[in-house]
């Protein structure tokens, strides 16, 4: 049978709810980064996007969000480990993540991406800036081509309340 995956903005509180469960298990339990959240500053401007697999779970997270102006940033992309066989979840969800910005007027869009995933990027044409430590682990600040992710037709939603609030309760 194939796996079929939805890649879009998460705005229903269980699927926000689902994003940051998600998030805790991978970047917490799983990889140790963090100790008890890895909610930061910038989830309270961040878009969230899920992948949700075919019986609707969430199976994968990023985040995008605007620093300034036409600067976009992507993060804390993670996909359950029950679903990581090949990249096709990564590659749907930095392709929903990157079109997505380009739509609301990206000129510029970066992340910060964990050593053991760079050659991943590079296939997918993004180009490593520089080489950094983000707490403790080598990371590298890459950039995407942003040719290879033609804007689409995706509405730019105000943050909602209801993200907001759940953000700022838990």
């Amino acid at each position: 049978m194939k796996k079929d995956y939805q890649f879009k903005l998460a705005l229903s509180e269980t699927e926000i709810e689902a994003y940051f469960l998600l998030r805790q298990q991978i970047f917490c339990q799983e990889q140790g980064i963090f100790e008890m959240s890895d909610r930061d500053e910038y989830d309270s401007m961040a878009y969230p996007i899920v992948a949700i697999s075919h019986d609707s779970q969430v199976v994968g997270v990023v985040r995008i969000y605007e620093t300034q102006p036409r600067l976009w940033y992507g993060g804390r992309l993670g996909v359950h480990q029950d679903y990581r066989r090949g990249w096709r979840i990564g590659k749907g969800l930095i392709d929903k993540a990157v079109t997505t910005a380009n739509t609301w007027g990206c000129d510029r869009f970066l992340a910060t991406v964990q050593l053991a995933n760079v050659r991943f990027f590079q296939r997918l044409h993004w180009n490593s800036i520089d080489e950094i430590s983000i707490c403790g682990r080598v990371h590298h600040l890459m950039e995407a081509e942003l040719d290879f992710y033609p804007a689409t037709n995706q509405a730019r939603p105000n943050l909602s309340m209801q993200l907001q609030n759940y953000q700022l309760v838990n």
